[in-house]
């Protein structure tokens, strides 16, 4: 695929000029900001994070669109996403999937988890054991996944957006530096200006902006 084609990638194999990548990626995140909107520079570092095949990490109160971010980054670029909310009580196969042994075939099959998703949504990841924090190592370092001694490949793009809440740690894990250093990026999103804030009103209040928000590009695209 040349430069010239009728339909811009970004991965290595399309050989996309710059101009076809700038301006898909101006769609793709003027299409997030209709969501997130005022914080132009939390969705550029998002977008960016993306196309580096790298991971976010979002440290912020909760309300402030930490999950909505990720879901309208998913929905532009058409592909799946699934989302975690991290307890005490999760373990590892909740996140990796498990065997299951089915008594008519007399075998043991793989259950797929959550992770095998496009983008992943961590949210409040601190919430859970470490144990439980290092079945994303594997997936985040290496795209794929080793249970039973079988190893599975992730879908491409692969991104976990993970979130905490920095202000309440009572009962929380914080992650190692092994783990953090498996996020490209740490960004706080913050609380819209007075501006952004009666944009939302204006435009947020006849329908939810997550519903109405339609692809620009596919998941293609944006993976390896």
């Amino acid at each position: 695929m040349t430069a010239t084609s009728s339909r811009p990638g970004l991965d290595g194999d399309t050989g996309a000029g710059l101009g076809d990548v700038a301006e898909l990626c101006s769609r793709i995140a003027g299409n997030v900001q209709r969501v997130i909107v005022g914080k132009p520079e939390v969705v550029r570092v998002a977008l960016v994070t993306l196309l580096a095949e790298g991971h976010l990490l979002v440290e912020d109160v909760p309300g402030v669109g930490k999950t909505s971010l990720a879901k309208a980054l998913a929905r532009s670029i058409d592909c799946s996403v699934s989302r975690v909310q991290f307890t005490p009580d999760l373990l590892p196969g909740d996140i990796t999937g498990l065997s299951v042994y089915n008594r008519q075939t007399a075998e043991f099959e793989f259950r797929p988890g959550p992770v095998f998703a496009n983008i992943v949504i961590a949210d409040e990841i601190n919430r859970a054991s470490p144990k439980t924090q290092s079945a994303l190592l594997e997936c985040m370092a290496e795209d794929q996944v080793t249970v039973d001694g079988a190893t599975y490949a992730l879908a491409s793009p692969f991104m976990v957006v993970a979130t905490q809440n920095p202000i309440e740690m009572e009962g929380t894990y914080p992650l190692p530096e092994a783990q953090r250093d498996r996020f490209t990026a740490r960004v706080s999103v913050g609380y819209p200006d007075l501006a952004a804030e009666l944009a939302m009103v204006d435009e947020h209040s006849a329908a939810e902006p997550l519903d109405m928000l339609r692809p620009v590009t596919d998941a293609a695209c944006c993976g390896r």
